[in-house]
């Protein structure tokens, strides 16, 4: 894999029988230490009525502490059920109608998000989105992750807009537990590799087009961002601090990373992840820390030089993430149960086949597997 871009993406005809170049964004991007006081006047633009539907974090600790006066913004709140599925999708729909909500805001984490993004656009309503954790890269995507009410992936919802405001307070970022932000770089560790793929097969990405210079150049940003700032990062974050590190990576964990991965697109790590929600072991564990190990067999799918791969395991072991099936609660799995996983994730429409080549359950399988015996070997080896 190439470590910069050209322009050999440029020369796609304006055709019905061609893809042209895509690249979306949120209308509005705001981050800083107390970019929450903002959220009032932001709704107020947008609409008349406002719903916040908030994670159950958001609902007791941080908008209690927010200042912002629900009655006189002419706002209500609703406590979002723990998993974005029909079924809440249904209540949610309910109470939009029956409050005229006109404006509807998503508070917490990826699945807060993500239901709040998809009741909005059923609901033809503007949607804004105020991450409380850098966990995934779903604030700024016009696209949303269904799941089965058991948590295992189903399908992929594309909204007809990316949200009207996404508003990230580094102040609430800061307060949550470190494993989220680890988790958003694992999410955001995927951008850089996928987008490349998506270039060199020239396939698809996330919003029905091909990869722009603009998104191939944020998703190698992300990367770097990652690799320079990640550990700094996290050690502020650790402390609750405020750094200028950990300001960067929340913006590649959020901004770079959504942008990236929607304009350049998936490919093998993600479907992986969706693979491993087959099994009820994994759903303890966070999206990016299953989308980091996706990665990590990714490279080996796609045969990546030694020298890359040993960069990619040095990071994730340096800041936390998985580099092991044992990290994700497959300890001494059976190779027979890996491989509804590679099935799930070489299904028919699965972004895996915008790697180069014909990819089977088989290779994924053997390529999960030599992932994991590099991460067992790596923890094993003496340090000197």
């Amino acid at each position: 894999m190439s470590d910069t871009i050209d322009d050999k993406t440029c020369d796609v005809f304006k055709s019905r029988n061609r893809l042209l170049r895509k690249v979306v964004f949120p209308g509005k991007y705001i981050q800083g230490s107390g970019a929450l006081d903002e959220l009032p006047i932001l709704i107020k633009l947008f609409g008349r009525q406002g719903l916040i539907l908030a994670s159950p974090t958001a609902h007791k600790k941080i908008l209690p502490d927010s200042g912002i006066d629900l009655q006189a913004d002419a706002l209500s709140i609703e406590r979002f059920a723990g998993e974005c599925c029909e079924k809440e999708l249904t209540r949610l729909a309910a109470i939009i109608q029956e409050k005229n909500v006109d404006v509807l805001v998503g508070m917490g984490g990826g699945k807060t998000i993500d239901t709040a993004k998809i009741a909005a656009d059923r609901a033809n309503i503007p949607v804004l989105v105020v991450p409380t954790i850098a966990s995934t890269d779903a604030p700024c995507s016009g696209c949303a992750v269904l799941y089965s009410e058991q948590g295992v992936f189903e399908s992929v919802y594309y909204q007809k807009s990316n949200p009207a405001v996404v508003l990230v307070d580094t102040e609430v970022i800061a307060k949550a537990p470190i494993r989220f932000l680890v988790a958003g770089m694992g999410d955001a560790l995927a951008t850089w590799f996928e987008a490349e793929s998506c270039c060199d097969t020239q396939s698809e990405n996330a919003c029905g087009g091909l990869s722009t210079l603009t998104g191939l150049n944020l998703a190698k940003l992300c990367y770097d961002t990652l690799l320079q700032y990640g550990m700094s990062a996290k050690i502020a974050a650790e402390r609750h601090i405020i750094t200028p590190a950990l300001e960067h990576i929340v913006e590649a964990n959020i901004l770079l990373s959504g942008i990236g991965f929607e304009s350049g697109g998936l490919a093998s790590a993600h479907s992986i992840h969706n693979g491993l929600t087959v099994l009820e072991e994994t759903h303890a564990y966070f999206h990016g820390e299953k989308v980091a190990f996706g990665v990590l067999a990714g490279l080996q799918l796609t045969d990546a030089t030694p020298d890359e791969s040993d960069v990619v395991f040095s990071f994730c072991e340096e800041v936390g993430l998985p580099t092991t099936l044992a990290d994700i609660g497959l300890r001494n799995i059976d190779h027979n149960r890996l491989m509804p996983v590679a099935e799930k994730a070489c299904a028919q429409g699965e972004s895996i086949h915008h790697e180069a080549g014909k990819i089977t359950p088989e290779k994924i399988l053997h390529a999960i597997l030599a992932a994991n015996a590099i991460g067992e070997y790596r923890k094993n080896k003496p340090k000197f």
